[in-house]
Protein backbone atom coordinates (compact mmCIF):
# COMPACT_ATOMS: atom_id res chain seq x y z
CA UNK A 1 0.00 0.00 0.00
CA UNK A 2 1.41 3.47 -1.05
CA UNK A 3 2.06 5.46 2.36
CA UNK A 4 1.61 9.30 2.27
CA UNK A 5 3.48 12.53 3.45
CA UNK A 6 0.80 14.10 6.27
CA UNK A 7 1.02 17.63 7.86
CA UNK A 8 -1.37 18.71 10.49
CA UNK A 9 -1.44 22.29 10.64
CA UNK A 10 -3.17 23.70 14.09
CA UNK A 11 -1.90 20.09 15.94
CA UNK A 12 -1.96 21.94 19.36
CA UNK A 13 -5.77 22.04 19.53
CA UNK A 14 -8.46 20.35 20.48
CA UNK A 15 -9.29 19.63 16.87
CA UNK A 16 -5.90 19.10 15.54
CA UNK A 17 -4.87 16.30 18.83
CA UNK A 18 -7.81 14.83 17.94
CA UNK A 19 -6.57 14.33 14.09
CA UNK A 20 -3.69 12.55 15.36
CA UNK A 21 -5.60 10.56 17.71
CA UNK A 22 -7.97 9.60 14.62
CA UNK A 23 -5.21 8.67 11.57
CA UNK A 24 -3.32 6.58 14.24
CA UNK A 25 -6.84 4.80 14.96
CA UNK A 26 -7.87 4.21 11.55
CA UNK A 27 -4.40 3.33 10.54
CA UNK A 28 -4.26 6.17 7.78
CA UNK A 29 -1.09 4.89 5.44
CA UNK A 30 1.59 7.35 6.56
CA UNK A 31 5.15 8.10 5.66
CA UNK A 32 5.35 10.86 7.55
CA UNK A 33 4.07 13.16 9.90
CA UNK A 34 4.52 16.92 10.72
CA UNK A 35 3.04 18.29 13.77
CA UNK A 36 2.66 21.93 12.63
CA UNK A 37 1.55 25.31 14.90
CA UNK A 38 2.47 28.55 15.89
CA UNK A 39 6.39 29.82 17.11
CA UNK A 40 5.14 29.40 21.01
CA UNK A 41 4.10 25.83 20.40
CA UNK A 42 7.26 24.64 18.67
CA UNK A 43 9.07 21.90 20.48
CA UNK A 44 5.94 20.57 22.11
CA UNK A 45 5.93 17.21 22.82
CA UNK A 46 2.63 15.50 21.91
CA UNK A 47 2.29 11.72 22.95
CA UNK A 48 -0.55 9.39 21.16
CA UNK A 49 -0.45 5.51 21.97
CA UNK A 50 3.46 4.32 21.87
CA UNK A 51 4.76 7.55 19.58
CA UNK A 52 5.71 10.83 20.42
CA UNK A 53 5.81 13.72 18.38
CA UNK A 54 7.99 17.32 18.63
CA UNK A 55 5.69 20.23 17.04
CA UNK A 56 7.38 22.33 14.50
CA UNK A 57 6.91 25.91 13.80
CA UNK A 58 4.48 26.24 10.74
CA UNK A 59 6.17 28.50 7.97
CA UNK A 60 6.20 28.14 4.10
CA UNK A 61 8.78 25.81 3.73
CA UNK A 62 6.79 23.23 6.15
CA UNK A 63 4.79 21.69 3.28
CA UNK A 64 7.85 20.55 1.22
CA UNK A 65 7.63 17.07 0.25
CA UNK A 66 4.08 16.59 2.49
CA UNK A 67 0.92 15.21 0.24
CA UNK A 68 -2.07 15.94 2.48
CA UNK A 69 -2.44 18.37 4.84
CA UNK A 70 -5.33 18.25 7.44
CA UNK A 71 -6.04 22.16 8.33
CA UNK A 72 -6.95 22.81 12.68
CA UNK A 73 -6.25 26.53 12.65
CA UNK A 74 -8.27 29.05 12.06
CA UNK A 75 -9.68 31.17 9.34
CA UNK A 76 -6.38 33.57 9.27
CA UNK A 77 -3.66 30.52 9.57
CA UNK A 78 -5.52 29.36 6.66
CA UNK A 79 -5.74 32.13 4.51
CA UNK A 80 -1.82 32.28 4.57
CA UNK A 81 -0.66 28.72 5.05
CA UNK A 82 -2.97 26.83 2.43
CA UNK A 83 -1.47 28.63 -0.74
CA UNK A 84 1.90 28.20 0.04
CA UNK A 85 0.29 24.05 0.81
CA UNK A 86 -0.99 24.14 -2.42
CA UNK A 87 2.43 25.52 -4.41
CA UNK A 88 3.95 22.77 -2.71
CA UNK A 89 1.98 20.18 -4.65
CA UNK A 90 -0.15 19.08 -1.24
CA UNK A 91 -3.81 18.77 -1.21
CA UNK A 92 -5.44 20.47 1.73
CA UNK A 93 -8.26 19.60 3.96
CA UNK A 94 -9.67 22.65 5.75
CA UNK A 95 -11.28 22.75 8.90
CA UNK A 96 -11.95 26.35 8.74
CA UNK A 97 -14.48 28.65 7.04
CA UNK A 98 -11.43 30.00 4.82
CA UNK A 99 -12.67 28.04 1.75
CA UNK A 100 -15.89 26.63 2.31
CA UNK A 101 -18.48 28.69 0.84
CA UNK A 102 -15.57 29.14 -2.45
CA UNK A 103 -17.87 27.69 -5.30
CA UNK A 104 -14.14 26.26 -6.76
CA UNK A 105 -13.61 23.81 -3.57
CA UNK A 106 -15.32 20.97 -2.39
CA UNK A 107 -17.15 21.29 0.92
CA UNK A 108 -17.66 17.44 1.55
CA UNK A 109 -19.33 14.92 4.12
CA UNK A 110 -18.41 11.06 3.07
CA UNK A 111 -21.92 9.98 4.33
CA UNK A 112 -23.48 12.49 2.20
CA UNK A 113 -21.65 13.82 -1.03
CA UNK A 114 -18.38 11.89 -1.39
CA UNK A 115 -18.65 12.41 -5.55
CA UNK A 116 -17.84 15.83 -4.69
CA UNK A 117 -13.83 15.14 -3.96
CA UNK A 118 -13.35 15.22 -7.86
CA UNK A 119 -14.08 18.57 -8.56
CA UNK A 120 -10.98 19.98 -5.74
CA UNK A 121 -7.90 21.85 -6.98
CA UNK A 122 -5.69 21.37 -4.23
CA UNK A 123 -8.19 22.35 -1.37
CA UNK A 124 -10.97 20.02 0.32
CA UNK A 125 -13.36 22.35 3.02
CA UNK A 126 -14.64 20.32 6.07
CA UNK A 127 -17.86 21.62 7.07
CA UNK A 128 -19.27 23.39 10.27
CA UNK A 129 -19.27 20.97 12.82
CA UNK A 130 -23.16 21.20 13.47
CA UNK A 131 -24.06 21.00 9.69
CA UNK A 132 -22.26 18.09 9.70
CA UNK A 133 -23.74 16.43 12.62
CA UNK A 134 -27.36 17.33 11.52
CA UNK A 135 -26.81 16.05 7.71
CA UNK A 136 -25.00 12.73 8.56
CA UNK A 137 -28.52 12.46 10.46
CA UNK A 138 -30.95 13.71 8.03
CA UNK A 139 -29.21 11.95 4.95
CA UNK A 140 -31.11 8.06 5.12
CA UNK A 141 -34.20 10.62 4.73
CA UNK A 142 -32.77 12.76 2.03
CA UNK A 143 -31.59 9.71 0.08
CA UNK A 144 -35.00 8.25 0.24
CA UNK A 145 -37.42 11.05 0.17
CA UNK A 146 -35.27 14.13 -0.77
CA UNK A 147 -34.82 17.29 2.66
CA UNK A 148 -37.12 21.02 0.94
CA UNK A 149 -36.46 22.49 5.00
CA UNK A 150 -35.33 22.08 7.83
CA UNK A 151 -35.93 23.64 11.03
CA UNK A 152 -32.91 23.15 13.60
CA UNK A 153 -31.85 24.22 17.33
CA UNK A 154 -28.46 23.46 18.43
CA UNK A 155 -27.59 22.78 21.90
CA UNK A 156 -23.67 22.67 21.18
CA UNK A 157 -21.15 21.82 23.85
CA UNK A 158 -18.41 24.20 25.00
CA UNK A 159 -15.71 21.81 23.22
CA UNK A 160 -17.08 23.46 20.49
CA UNK A 161 -14.84 26.66 21.63
CA UNK A 162 -11.69 24.47 21.83
CA UNK A 163 -9.75 23.83 24.50
CA UNK A 164 -10.40 27.45 26.03
CA UNK A 165 -14.23 26.35 26.33
CA UNK A 166 -13.52 23.45 28.27
CA UNK A 167 -10.99 25.32 30.36
CA UNK A 168 -13.64 27.52 31.13
CA UNK A 169 -16.42 25.83 31.94
CA UNK A 170 -14.63 24.15 34.47
CA UNK A 171 -13.26 27.47 35.91
CA UNK A 172 -16.29 28.90 36.42
CA UNK A 173 -17.87 26.38 37.54
CA UNK A 174 -15.02 25.85 40.24
CA UNK A 175 -15.09 29.39 41.17
CA UNK A 176 -18.66 29.40 41.88
CA UNK A 177 -18.82 26.44 44.01
CA UNK A 178 -15.99 28.29 45.98
CA UNK A 179 -17.99 31.45 46.05
CA UNK A 180 -15.60 33.41 44.01
CA UNK A 181 -16.14 36.06 40.78
CA UNK A 182 -16.83 34.39 37.30
CA UNK A 183 -14.56 35.07 34.72
CA UNK A 184 -15.51 35.28 31.69
CA UNK A 185 -12.94 35.71 27.73
CA UNK A 186 -14.29 32.63 25.98
CA UNK A 187 -17.82 32.69 25.67
CA UNK A 188 -19.45 36.50 26.01
CA UNK A 189 -21.47 35.75 29.35
CA UNK A 190 -21.10 33.38 31.96
CA UNK A 191 -21.86 29.40 30.64
CA UNK A 192 -21.60 27.42 33.74
CA UNK A 193 -25.36 27.26 34.85
CA UNK A 194 -26.20 28.96 31.95
CA UNK A 195 -27.28 28.82 28.44
CA UNK A 196 -25.97 31.53 25.34
CA UNK A 197 -28.22 31.61 22.69
CA UNK A 198 -25.64 33.19 20.37
CA UNK A 199 -22.41 31.69 18.89
CA UNK A 200 -20.78 34.21 16.37
CA UNK A 201 -21.31 37.59 15.36
CA UNK A 202 -25.35 38.75 14.37
CA UNK A 203 -26.19 40.02 10.60
CA UNK A 204 -29.02 42.44 9.79
CA UNK A 205 -31.79 39.99 10.33
CA UNK A 206 -30.64 39.00 13.74
CA UNK A 207 -29.20 35.55 12.85
CA UNK A 208 -25.96 34.52 14.23
CA UNK A 209 -22.94 33.49 12.05
CA UNK A 210 -23.05 29.89 13.10
CA UNK A 211 -26.88 29.72 12.30
CA UNK A 212 -26.24 30.93 9.15
CA UNK A 213 -23.78 28.09 8.33
CA UNK A 214 -26.52 25.96 8.49
CA UNK A 215 -28.32 27.09 5.49
CA UNK A 216 -25.14 28.24 3.44
CA UNK A 217 -23.06 24.74 3.61
CA UNK A 218 -26.55 22.51 3.44
CA UNK A 219 -27.47 23.86 0.17
CA UNK A 220 -23.69 23.53 -1.51
CA UNK A 221 -23.53 19.71 0.30
CA UNK A 222 -26.61 18.86 -0.44
CA UNK A 223 -26.57 20.96 -4.06
CA UNK A 224 -29.80 22.31 -3.27
CA UNK A 225 -29.47 26.11 -3.18
CA UNK A 226 -33.27 26.68 -2.79
CA UNK A 227 -33.00 24.86 0.73
CA UNK A 228 -34.97 26.25 3.52
CA UNK A 229 -33.37 26.20 6.58
CA UNK A 230 -34.37 28.08 9.75
CA UNK A 231 -31.84 27.68 12.60
CA UNK A 232 -31.33 28.89 16.22
CA UNK A 233 -27.70 28.15 17.79
CA UNK A 234 -27.34 27.81 21.85
CA UNK A 235 -24.04 27.26 23.45
CA UNK A 236 -24.75 24.81 26.53
CA UNK A 237 -22.80 24.15 29.53
CA UNK A 238 -21.90 20.51 28.31
CA UNK A 239 -18.49 19.71 27.59
CA UNK A 240 -18.04 17.31 24.58
CA UNK A 241 -21.00 16.38 21.70
CA UNK A 242 -23.61 18.72 20.22
CA UNK A 243 -27.28 18.23 20.68
CA UNK A 244 -29.90 19.35 17.61
CA UNK A 245 -33.69 19.31 17.28
CA UNK A 246 -34.26 19.35 14.22
CA UNK A 247 -37.98 19.70 12.29
CA UNK A 248 -37.18 18.18 8.66
CA UNK A 249 -39.52 18.61 5.29
CA UNK A 250 -39.28 16.22 2.96
CA UNK A 251 -40.57 15.45 -0.69
CA UNK A 252 -42.60 12.92 0.25
CA UNK A 253 -44.21 10.96 3.19
CA UNK A 254 -42.09 9.16 5.46
CA UNK A 255 -43.90 7.74 8.44
CA UNK A 256 -42.29 7.02 11.86
CA UNK A 257 -41.75 3.02 10.80
CA UNK A 258 -40.04 3.90 7.61
CA UNK A 259 -37.89 6.68 9.17
CA UNK A 260 -36.36 4.40 11.62
CA UNK A 261 -35.83 2.12 9.48
CA UNK A 262 -33.79 4.08 7.31
CA UNK A 263 -31.64 5.45 9.80
CA UNK A 264 -30.77 2.11 11.49
CA UNK A 265 -29.70 1.49 7.67
CA UNK A 266 -27.72 5.06 7.23
CA UNK A 267 -24.11 5.29 7.23
CA UNK A 268 -22.50 6.74 9.89
CA UNK A 269 -25.44 6.63 12.04
CA UNK A 270 -26.91 4.98 15.20
CA UNK A 271 -30.59 4.74 16.21
CA UNK A 272 -31.40 5.33 19.50
CA UNK A 273 -35.31 5.25 19.46
CA UNK A 274 -37.40 3.57 22.11
CA UNK A 275 -39.83 5.55 23.83
CA UNK A 276 -41.35 3.06 25.67
CA UNK A 277 -37.95 2.45 27.83
CA UNK A 278 -36.92 5.97 27.50
CA UNK A 279 -34.04 5.20 24.93
CA UNK A 280 -32.30 8.37 23.24
CA UNK A 281 -29.37 10.19 22.19
CA UNK A 282 -27.33 11.64 24.49
CA UNK A 283 -24.26 13.64 24.95
CA UNK A 284 -22.06 10.97 27.73
CA UNK A 285 -23.07 8.55 24.66
CA UNK A 286 -22.34 9.89 21.83
CA UNK A 287 -18.67 11.32 22.77
CA UNK A 288 -15.54 10.01 22.00
CA UNK A 289 -16.56 8.26 18.90
CA UNK A 290 -17.65 8.74 15.62
CA UNK A 291 -21.24 7.89 15.01
CA UNK A 292 -24.15 10.45 14.65
CA UNK A 293 -26.91 9.04 17.24
CA UNK A 294 -30.61 9.74 16.34
CA UNK A 295 -34.04 9.42 18.20
CA UNK A 296 -36.88 11.12 18.99
CA UNK A 297 -38.36 10.53 15.77
CA UNK A 298 -42.26 11.78 15.43
CA UNK A 299 -44.60 12.80 12.53
CA UNK A 300 -44.53 16.82 13.06
CA UNK A 301 -47.76 18.03 14.95
CA UNK A 302 -47.89 21.23 13.74
CA UNK A 303 -49.18 21.08 9.91
CA UNK A 304 -45.93 20.85 8.26
CA UNK A 305 -46.64 18.02 5.35
CA UNK A 306 -44.13 15.21 4.78
CA UNK A 307 -42.11 16.80 8.27
CA UNK A 308 -40.84 14.37 10.29
CA UNK A 309 -39.15 15.77 13.74
CA UNK A 310 -35.84 14.21 15.68
CA UNK A 311 -33.03 14.86 18.38
CA UNK A 312 -29.48 13.66 16.94
CA UNK A 313 -26.32 13.85 19.13
CA UNK A 314 -22.80 13.84 17.25
CA UNK A 315 -19.02 14.32 19.03
CA UNK A 316 -18.58 17.26 17.34
CA UNK A 317 -14.70 17.13 18.28
CA UNK A 318 -14.47 14.04 16.17
CA UNK A 319 -17.07 13.64 13.90
CA UNK A 320 -17.75 16.95 13.20
CA UNK A 321 -14.24 18.27 12.44
CA UNK A 322 -11.14 15.85 13.24
CA UNK A 323 -12.73 12.38 12.10
CA UNK A 324 -14.48 13.70 9.10
CA UNK A 325 -11.41 15.10 7.90
CA UNK A 326 -9.49 12.32 8.14
CA UNK A 327 -12.43 10.56 6.32
CA UNK A 328 -12.12 12.90 3.55
CA UNK A 329 -8.21 11.74 2.88
CA UNK A 330 -9.13 8.36 3.45
CA UNK A 331 -11.79 8.96 0.08
CA UNK A 332 -9.08 11.20 -1.70
CA UNK A 333 -6.52 8.32 -1.25
CA UNK A 334 -9.24 5.54 -2.09
CA UNK A 335 -10.08 7.39 -5.29
CA UNK A 336 -6.71 8.17 -6.22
Amino acid sequence: MKQYHVAILGATGAVGKAMLEVLLERKFPIASLKLLASKRSAGTLISMGDQTYVVEEASAASFAGVDIVLGAADQEIAKRFIPEAIKAGAVVIDNSSAYRLDPDVPLIIPEVNPEAIRQHHGIIANPNCATIIALVACQPLHAYATIQRLVVSTYQAVSGAGIAGLRELDEQVDALRNGQAVQTAAFPYQIAYNLIPQIGGFNEQGYTSEEMKMQNEGRKILNQPSLQVNCTCVRVPVQRSHCESILVELKKPVDVALARKLIAQGQGVRLVDDPASAQYPMPLDASNQDLVYVGRIREDMSGHANALSLWCCGDQIRKGAATNAVQIAQLLIEQK
